[in-house]
């Protein structure tokens, strides 16, 4: 099976920003760079990122400065420093605790919006810096307690680890690694119908989050046999995609069917099928929908689509 690469990068990659891991620890420059008015700010509110045009299809992100952010800081949530972009420091803060927090902000600021509902129309860098925003603010917002002993947690290193009040024990963001694979049999593709998706005509890939102590090659071999009755042969790396909804990262592959009858899973799928290149081209004529535009999914179609 020959190796299917990456046409080009997935949504959510490609961020513009220079972490500065080293920064994290320098508590008085972070205090100072929190005073500083030209300091950007990434809002998240209830999971939700701030925009503006996008009623008009044409949406960009809205950081935030001087005044503005320090009343949505004024909201009392988490905050975590993010990076340098272009040299500026840039802070990710979480304002879910505000009703509304449009009103603490000037007239014009946009909206809350979910991010995956515009991510494919923002420029790559500002859909990359909102979801590591979303996605950090997401475990800063679910970790507050200790695992071990159950006491409650204080930020350090600028909100990338929580440490024990009690325990001293240190916690880290989460990420958790899912494989998502398209499988191929000759001229055709696997895509499977999720029980998620009761109302949708979508098939999708198949995907499944990685056990502990499995490859990604063993896992995408479970899964599919698991979800489809298929056994697989040969997995090929394509890519991966951040996946922040909430705390993903999705490892894209190509795969070899090597069996051809399907037993599905009716606990994951309402249904699975081998498509052939011509339905594939013309979903819509054929009764069924791709998945999104900016998902790694989609990607793994039409790189397998384009190749004669």
């Amino acid at each position: 099976m020959l190796s299917i690469p990456a046409s080009r990068p997935n949504a959510y990659t490609g961020s513009p920003l220079d972490r500065a891991a080293l920064k994290r620890e320098d508590a008085d420059w972070i205090a100072a760079t929190l005073a500083d008015p030209d300091t950007l700010f990434v809002p998240v509110w209830r999971s939700r990122s701030l925009m503006r045009g996008v009623q008009d299809g044409a949406p960009e992100a809205v950081l935030l400065t001087g005044a503005a952010a320090e009343a949505v800081r004024m909201a009392g949530g988490p905050w975590a420093f993010l990076g340098l972009w272009d040299e500026r420091p840039v802070f990710a803060v979480d304002c879910s605790e505000a009703g509304d927090p449009l009103p603490l902000l000037p007239e014009g600021m946009g909206s809350f919006t979910d991010l995956r509902a515009v991510a494919g129309l923002l420029p790559p860098g500002e859909a990359s810096v909102l979801a590591h925003a979303r996605g950090l603010m997401h475990w800063r917002t679910k970790h507050r307690f200790c695992g071990v002993c159950g006491h409650g947690c204080e930020p350090r290193s600028a909100g990338h680890v929580m440490v024990c009040a009690n325990c001293n024990a240190q916690h880290f963001p989460r990420t958790d690694p899912a494989v998502i694979m398209l499988v191929v049999r000759g001229d055709r593709c696997l895509l499977g119908h999720s029980q998620r998706f009761p109302n949708s005509t979508m098939y999708s890939t198949l995907a499944g989050f990685v056990e502990p102590g499995e490859s990604l090659e063993e896992a995408v071999r479970r899964e599919v046999l698991e979800e489809a009755g298929v056994e697989v042969g040969a997995v090929r790396y394509h890519s991966s995609q951040p996946w922040p909804f909430p705390s993903s990262i999705m490892l894209g592959f190509h795969a070899e069917g090597l069996s051809e009858a399907i037993t599905i899973d009716p606990e994951e799928l309402r249904d699975a099928r081998w498509f052939s290149r011509a339905e594939i081209r013309h979903p819509e004529a054929h009764g069924f929908a791709l998945p999104r535009a900016d998902s790694i999914a989609r990607r793994l179609i039409e790189d397998w689509l384009a190749q004669v």
